[in-house]
């Protein structure tokens, strides 16, 4: 998993941005939370929490418990920051080596298995974690975008083209994000569906996120209607 997030040059940037103020800023909010089961009495395990808005929401709508994990150091410092409640521990933990302890009725993760190289592994803990009938719900950047370098070729032509490259070839994909080089993992569509599928899950919703023209302007909102850049999975023990 990446710990880019450390670096604070890139933490004070991504900090800045406008998804970080609050879930209404995130063009996938919506969507998002239109698959949330009832959280009422849940324990809920939050993969990858970032800045803890969503553990926050989770205890505002009747959690009994959230464990949220997250990698980054001063994603974990803000988190505590903003969203301190005794109901939510926050732990630092990497993904690509975390054993689950106990279990959980729902567990949720928001634009972090991307940076997993193992999913089936993660599926296969998720599993074993949840009680019978909990719900396994995350969004991840779609295949579609993280297959290439996440560039557009002719972006101020008339005719922009999002770079789909090596679709087949699963792994590690360096591309340019808030100026920085990071590292993510690309993963197909057959993997990931498959993946859960072949884990015990139960299919329950697959989404492509739809961009917000409220949150864009008009010419960012034209380019992102030209691809998906997010993938929402919901599945049922």
């Amino acid at each position: 998993m990446a710990g880019i997030y450390d670096e604070d040059t890139f933490f004070a940037n991504y900090a800045n941005m406008e998804r970080s103020q609050g879930l209404e800023y995130a063009g996938e909010w919506k969507q998002l939370q239109a698959l949330f089961p009832d959280v009422s009495n849940q324990r809920v395990l939050d993969l990858g929490c970032g800045m803890g808005w969503h553990a926050r929401y989770f205890v505002d709508h009747g959690a009994r418990f959230v464990l949220a994990l997250d990698l980054s150091e001063n994603m974990l410092a803000k988190a505590r920051a903003l969203h301190r409640s005794p109901k939510i521990e926050y732990r630092q933990a990497d993904l690509s080596s975390f054993s689950f302890e106990g279990s959980f009725d729902f567990v949720f993760s928001n634009l972090c298995l991307h940076y997993v190289d193992d999913l089936s592994t993660l599926f296969r803990q998720v599993y074993t974690t949840l009680e019978r009938g909990g719900v396994f719900l995350f969004n991840i950047e779609h295949p579609v975008f993280t297959a290439g370098d996440q560039q557009w070729i002719g972006e101020d032509t008339n005719h922009p083209v999002w770079k789909v490259d090596a679709y087949f070839q699963e792994g590690a994909r360096k591309t340019r994000f808030l100026d920085c080089e990071v590292v993510k993992y690309h993963h197909t569509l057959t993997t990931l569906l498959n993946g859960l599928l072949q884990t015990g899950f139960t299919l329950e919703a697959v989404e492509e996120v739809v961009p917000s023209s409220k949150l864009l302007d008009p010419k960012t909102y034209a380019l992102e209607m030209r691809r998906p850049m997010m993938l929402l999975v919901k599945a049922r023990k």
